[in-house]
């Protein structure tokens, strides 16, 4: 059993008795050097003390298997279990080798000192991730705690808003908080004022927007002059349809083949933080222009992989659902597809010419599932009036993967 205790900036004074209670018992302390000097040499700590390893995450099974045999006490700055190292021991160990002995986490604090009630407020972590993923969590009125990787994170922050549209936001900087230490920054994107902020910080944002900018809504649908494309771009109406037929789920992932400007991911993962993405694309302009409109809308996660389907997707995860924009008539993309569909997962497939229509619909022969044709028209300057100008017809053919009756029963597959 290996106990995992959270330490707050206040060190030895604030944990609780059980925490250490923990630290006492402990043969070996392991934990950053941060977390470790907040341990003093008190009477009954006589643990070993080892800082973690660099790079962390492939070292971590071998130092839990070397130490094994003694009590191990891992410290985790506030709640182990927020974006913290707990929840990595748990996927490596399994909850039932874990004691996990939390204290308060930087959101409860910070939330505590800018009274914001915590069930409303969004939560970004910068740790280890690229700033653009704050994009995402931006929309007006809406309060953000973004937990910084150091002190350049608030600079960063607010150019970042800034640049989005959201120079009008207030941000309140929380540093060190808990210790003797703890300081607040305060001011508005556009014009922060504090060049340099302490290391350990947390950023509060009171999200609001520049007049003339438009929101990027989360769902589905977004205005086509969002995405950087070439016209290899699924339009808004017929990428509304396609991703309702995909019905993406909390910590789903999606195969996007034949991705052009990545519209179809990157609107699949702005429907939950949790959902994952790959866009397959051949052509690398187009790979690095999905980059690029994966950034911008907050999404920088997006996996793009450069390359033709069907060989592109040899080796990557089981998807949950498909994608096929682009390559429906390349011999075996959609059969590769369909043989790589989790069960109960959605393959759809959009078709604009006669040799794709031919090709689905002889899919929709075969599997069956819900095949539809869109029209669509939009309004546009004739002369001096307005009429109407037809977009191309697109057929959309999806279909859900059947579970195998063992797996509705329970059993393995």
């Amino acid at each position: 059993m290996i106990t995992v205790v959270g330490i707050g900036a206040d060190g030895w004074a604030g944990l609780s008795p059980s925490s250490r209670a923990a630290v006492q018992a402990a043969e070996v302390l392991v934990g950053g050097s941060r977390q470790l000097d907040l341990i003093p040499e008190v009477p009954g700590v006589t643990a070993e003390r080892i800082i973690w390893p660099s790079p962390l995450l492939p070292a971590l099974p071998r130092l839990m298997e070397a130490h094994a045999a003694r009590a191990v006490c891992v410290l985790a700055s506030g709640d182990p279990m927020f974006f913290g190292i707990g929840s990595t021991l748990v996927r490596l160990l399994g909850p039932e080798r874990l004691r996990v002995l939390p204290h308060l986490s930087s959101l409860s604090l910070a939330c505590a000192r800018l009274g914001w009630p915590v069930e409303q407020v969004e939560v970004v972590s910068l740790v280890g991730r690229p700033l653009a993923a704050v994009s995402a969590a931006v929309s007006p009125g809406r309060r953000v705690l973004v937990l910084s990787a150091d002190g350049d994170g608030p600079a960063q922050v607010a150019a970042l808003l800034t640049a989005r549209g959201y120079g009008a936001s207030g941000m309140t900087v929380l540093a060190d908080l808990g210790s003797a230490a703890e300081s607040r920054q305060d001011g508005v994107a556009s014009r922060w004022p504090h060049s340099d902020s302490p290391a350990l910080n947390v950023i509060g944002v009171e999200c609001a927007a520049d007049p003339g900018t438009r929101p990027s809504a989360l769902v589905p649908g977004l205005p086509d002059e969002a995405y950087e494309h070439d016209g290899q771009l699924t339009k808004r109406e017929v990428r509304a349809v396609s991703l309702s037929r995909l019905a993406p789920l909390p910590g789903e992932l999606l195969w996007d083949v034949g991705a052009g400007a990545g519209s179809i991911a990157i609107e699949w993962m702005r429907t939950h933080p949790s959902c994952t993405a790959v866009a397959v694309e051949g052509r690398p302009d187009r790979g690095e222009r999905i980059r690029r409109n994966a950034e911008t809308l907050g999404v920088p996660g997006l996996r793009v992989v450069d390359g033709y389907a069907p060989a592109a997707l040899a080796g990557l995860p089981s998807p949950d659902a498909v994608f096929v924009g682009g390559g429906v008539t390349v011999p075996g993309v959609v059969e590769a597809c369909w043989a790589a569909l989790r069960p109960g997962g959605r393959l759809v497939a959009n078709a604009v010419t006669l040799e794709s229509e031919a090709v689905v619909g002889q899919w929709y022969g075969r599997l069956g599932g819900d095949l539809v044709r869109l029209s669509v028209q939009r309004a546009s300057p004739v002369g001096g009036f307005t009429g109407w100008r037809a977009m191309m017809p697109v057929t959309v053919w999806s279909a859900v993967k059947s579970v195998p009756e063992s797996l509705v029963e329970g059993d393995s597959p």
